[in-house]
């Protein structure tokens, strides 16, 4: 079988003359090869978040900075194909100079599109019919995003040929403004008293409900996504998808959801539920609007049907839109903004928020409200803060103005004395770097208000530690990131459930401990089992914690880098209950625990003391691969 996105170590130096045969890529094709180059990285990226890149059983951790190595790892391919190993920085200025000119006078979508096809095909980035569809769908808005003056001559130039033609930075820094209030002196929450009341919060996240998950169907298909009508049967000497799900890059049946959901009493009751995204499918390369608010629309029902009064606190996760990651800004208008998204967000989550929360979604996907008197809850749009969301490449400076709403919110809190939890669905320290240092800036600020965190998108089981800027390090917050529901890639389905000091007067809303449940396909498949969701763990008791504040976690990562059984434990939960066959060897262990520390993006100094010399880690090595989501 073929494998998709291999890097290929041939060069193709006939590649452009050969396709300038064709009248796609001579002089006057040149022109379209930057927005074609735009759009096939744009593709590699997307596709490389549904694993097409990589195999599924090797033991690295997930990369919450992998987002400028990966550009720099497939722009050399580009290079080869199209003969370009000899192109001069002022002939690429010019070039790139045309190319703006042209699209301002002629923004030729098709032409664009048909030669992305075989460029995708070319470097075998997908299987055919996944380049054909998944271009398709991405080539309109590409093409828009590219009309609206992505990359000047020296920033497209810099990107392909290095620092020495110009400097790449696209994303610039930025900073939002901070309130001219004091922040008061840190203050550690208090622990409750004996018998006070406990909330108990059901977070669920990643769902990724596959509408054609087919029993028996390929797990290892070459598409991005397997198990389904269209994966084709597997070769008689392995087995198909198992009947609940599968240990591969599958998602799930619509059963096991429901299976998940009505089997949640013995983890119950619930006080809230907080859901953070990602309801459809990883089948990226052929999704539509319609598809997209299938999924919406059904899962929500299916929440509503099993939770019943509980309410249901939503954040929007990165799957949410087609193409996948595509969250233009509100000034973005007409067909290509997010709108046809957010309206009938509002509309199926009506009956869990209010009217002022549904006002901000509709317009930027995010909201605050307060479940209980002295709590605030903020839901962030996380992708205005993602390094695939393609829109930021007009303006990434706080898109939507989010982070300057949340200043505002997080101000309004203290001087009510409120506390508040943060929901969204990418984690921080995932973020585009500007968007990640200013959020820590935040979080540093309002430590005393900001008692919890909570995010998915990883798949993973693993948190963020906060630090002070001025020394980094006093732990002052974690992030936690729950696991997935989903099985994508080789994972148990799970769901997390925090305990939280509980609705009463002087409550600090912190996060006591949290319990971590699983689906065991093993078990679960062999033929005539029933499904039973069992607890996997608690953290405070498995890993020995006297709190869940940030310095038992920061401890807690420092015991795991000298203790290999402890770290052992981590790494078997952090993959729930499945982790890969290969072991976990030093650079992995390292690259794990720093991830842990690293709720700022592109900060190797927050790992320097992981390090056996105290040297500073190069992000390269510590993050190799890219994301499962």
């Amino acid at each position: 079988m073929p494998r998709y996105g291999a890097s290929s170590r041939q060069s193709c130096p006939r590649c452009g003359r050969e396709q300038g045969q064709d009248g796609t890529a001579g002089a006057p094709g040149l022109l379209w090869m930057g927005l074609v180059l735009a759009l096939a990285l744009a593709l590699a990226l997307a596709l490389s978040d549904s694993r097409v890149l990589w195999a599924p059983a090797e033991a690295h951790p997930l990369s919450p900075q992998g987002h400028p190595a990966r550009l720099h790892r497939i722009v050399p391919r580009f290079r080869d194909v199209f003969g370009w190993g000899n192109l001069t920085c002022p002939v690429c200025k010019g070039l790139f100079t045309a190319i703006n000119l042209g699209l301002k006078k002629e923004p030729n979508v098709a032409r664009v599109g048909s030669v992305a096809i075989k460029l995708c095909n070319l470097l075998k980035i997908a299987p055919p019919a996944v380049c054909q569809s998944i271009v398709q769908l991405f080539e309109d808005d590409m093409v828009e995003v590219w009309r609206r003056s992505v990359l000047s001559p020296s920033e497209a130039c810099g990107l392909l040929l290095g620092s020495t033609c110009g400097h790449w930075d696209i994303f610039s820094s930025w900073n939002i403004s901070l309130p001219t209030v004091p922040k008061p002196p840190p203050k550690p929450p208090s622990p409750p008293a004996p018998g006070a009341p406990v909330s108990r919060v059901l977070f669920l996240t990643d769902l990724h409900w596959d509408h054609d998950y087919l029993e028996g169907m390929d797990p290892d298909c070459a598409d991005p996504l397997c198990c389904r009508r269209g994966s084709g049967l597997p070769p008689a000497s392995r087995p198909g998808a198992g009947y609940w799900g599968e240990y591969s890059k599958c998602d799930l049946p619509l059963r096991t959801l429901e299976s998940l959901l009505s089997g949640l009493g013995p983890a119950g009751p619930f006080d809230m539920v907080y859901w953070t995204g990602d309801i459809p499918a990883h089948d990226v390369w052929h999704q539509t609007r319609q598809d997209q608010l299938r999924a919406l629309t059904t899962v929500t029902a299916l929440v509503r049907k099993f939770l019943g009064p509980v309410p249901v606190y939503p954040a929007v996760g990165n799957h949410e839109s087609t193409p996948v990651n595509s969250f233009p800004p509100p000034f973005i208008e007409g067909n290509h903004s997010s709108r046809w998204l957010y309206e009938a967000m509002a509309k199926a989550w009506e009956p869990w928020l209010p009217a002022e929360a549904l006002r901000t979604l509709r317009i930027g996907g995010f909201y605050a409200l307060s479940p209980y008197p002295g709590l605030r809850l903020i839901s962030l749009n996380m992708n205005f803060c993602s390094r695939e969301n393609f829109w930021l490449l007009i303006n990434s400076t706080d898109p939507a103005g989010q982070l300057q709403w949340l200043v505002g919110e997080l101000q309004a809190a203290e001087d009510r004395g409120d506390k508040v939890h943060i929901i969204g669905h990418i984690p921080p320290g995932h973020c585009l770097k500007s968007w990640s240092w200013n959020y820590y800036r935040i979080v540093a600020r309002y430590e005393n208000t900001l008692a919890a965190q909570f995010f998915g998108h990883t798949h993973v089981d693993e948190f963020e530690v906060f630090y002070d800027e001025e020394t980094l390090s006093r732990p002052l917050a974690v992030a936690f990131l729950a696991p997935s529901a989903t099985t994508y890639i080789g994972l148990n389905p799970g769901y997390r459930v925090y305990q939280i000091d509980g609705n009463y007067s002087g409550s600090s809303h912190v996060v006591l401990d949290h319990e971590t449940y699983i689906l065991n396909l093993t078990q679960v498949n062999i033929p005539g089992a029933i499904p039973h969701w069992q607890l996997l763990y608690r953290a405070r008791e498995t890993y020995g914690l006297p709190n869940t504040l940030p310095t038992a976690w920061h401890n807690l990562v420092y015991r795991m880098r000298g203790d290999m059984q402890l770290f052992q434990t981590f790494w078997f939960l952090y993959h729930k209950g499945h982790p890969p066959s290969e072991p976990c060897g030093t650079p992995c262990r390292l690259a794990t625990l720093c991830a842990q520390l690293s709720a700022r993006a592109d900060s190797p100094a927050l790992c320097r003391h992981l390090m056996p010399d105290g040297s500073l880690p190069e992000a390269q090595s510590l993050w190799p691969r890219p994301l499962f989501c």
